[in-house]
């Protein structure tokens, strides 16, 4: 049963047999939005990037992306870069797949953040979402979707984190500006 989550929401990623989940897919989607133009309706491709950065005692010491596929640990792993979105119909444009059992002991969250590379505001997005999705059988755990459109190039959307001997996914939704997960840095910074 899918979780509908709110912005700073937090959920347990324990099981409800009690067991841990083992390996999820935090799925992003989005579509453009049409705009209105003299001669109708037209939509225009975004890329959004997704990326996952990984911090230790609140410092960042890796980070997946569409340059860098795999976490140096090989616990994080990005399926692919999606230029235009909206593919899907509802399914996930990019996914970063998290092996929690995997992730290294010192590693105590992982942020995930879409951003528009090629500068293109969230008022141009429409139905955007970030989803966790138990990888081992594909049941859909938590879904965050965006509201509204935002004069901003990105977006702080989850992360996932340790809680206890499990971990805990929060929903973040904090708009800021940026092409690239560096320039997002001073806004992922405050909401670990």
């Amino acid at each position: 049963m899918t979780v509908n989550m709110t912005k700073g929401q937090a959920i347990s990623l324990q099981k409800n047999d009690g067991g841990s989940l083992t390996s999820v897919r935090m799925g992003l989607g989005w579509q453009a939005a049409p705009r209105r133009g003299l001669f109708g309706s037209r939509t225009r491709e975004i890329d959004l990037d997704a990326s996952a950065v990984l911090f230790a005692d609140k410092q960042p010491v890796d980070v997946v992306f569409f340059r860098h596929l795999v976490s140096d640990d090989g616990s994080v792993r990005h399926t692919g870069d999606n230029l235009v979105g909206g593919v899907g119909q509802g399914g996930d444009d990019e996914a970063i797949l998290v092996d929690l059992q995997r992730v290294p002991v010192h590693i105590d969250q992982i942020v995930f953040t879409v951003n528009s590379f090629t500068g293109q505001t969230f008022q141009e997005v429409q139905n955007a979402f970030c989803r966790l999705v138990d990888e081992t059988n594909g049941e859909e755990l938590a879904r965050y979707t965006l509201a509204g459109g935002g004069a901003f190039t990105a977006q702080i959307m989850a992360k996932v984190h340790r809680a206890g001997q499990g971990w805990s996914m929060t929903a973040i939704g904090s708009p800021a500006n940026g092409r690239t997960f560096q320039d997002l840095m001073p806004a992922i910074l405050p909401v670990l």
